[in-house]
Order: C-alpha cells, then structure tokens, then sequence
C-alpha cells in the first residue's frame, strides 16, 4: 500500500508519525511524508524534517520527505490524487469535554474532500 502523511508540526501530527512509520515498517508499505504549512504551529520546516529524520533513523525505516507549499489540505489532496496513493494519514482530532471530537483545520479539510481513505490518528 502506498501511503502518504502529512506532517504540520503538531504534537498530534509527530504521534501520528510514529505509529505510521511503525505500521508502515509491520506492513511493509510504502510511505512518504509531506511537510505542510501550519499556521498553528510554533516549529519551522527545518525543526519538523529534524524530528521526521530522527523517527525515520530510530527505527531504520525508509520514507521519502517531500516539503508542499500553499494551502496545507489542498496540496496534501493534489499530491495523493496525482500520485494516486492509496491512504492518506493525517494526527488530529482531541476530545471535547462532552466526548466529540475536535478537528484543526487541516485534518477536517482532508477529511470532508478526499477522493481517497483518509486515516485520523488520534
């Protein structure tokens, strides 16, 4: 399976980096990792492809790392319709107080356009 995630530089987009490259590594599919733009982030692109490299090496997996300009959920959804991957996986979604989930941007973006299966690690 090919899969791609998308990585903003929340704390929900690292978790669902690390259960990714590890269910990637189990399954033996195929990943590439997109650095997006998030304006809720405090961490630069540089920061975020450090700590992207560093999970990657801990558990000597191999992904490509691709940087995506623009719009964060449009260019995620350009890139899985154009390469035609089979997944998209985004982290995401904390529960409110009276147990609903809660979606940043991004994620309800993709989520409500994708032309594909869309996996929300939480």
């Amino acid at each position: 399976m090919d899969v791609l995630l998308g990585v903003g530089g929340s704390e929900d987009s690292f978790r669902a980096l690390e259960e990714t490259i590890r269910r990637a590594s189990e399954a033996g599919d195929s990943l590439t990792i997109a650095v997006v733009e998030n304006p809720d982030s405090e961490r630069d692109t540089a920061e975020i492809r450090d700590r992207i490299d560093a999970a990657l090496e801990e558990v000597g997996f191999d992904a490509e790392v691709r940087t995506l300009s623009g719009h964060p959920g449009s260019r995620l959804l350009e890139l899985a319709e154009r390469e035609g991957y089979d997944r998209i996986v985004l982290g995401g979604g904390e529960t409110s107080p009276l147990g609903k989930v809660q979606l940043g941007s991004i994620a309800e973006f993709v989520l409500l356009n994708a032309k594909t299966t869309v996996t929300l690690v939480r």
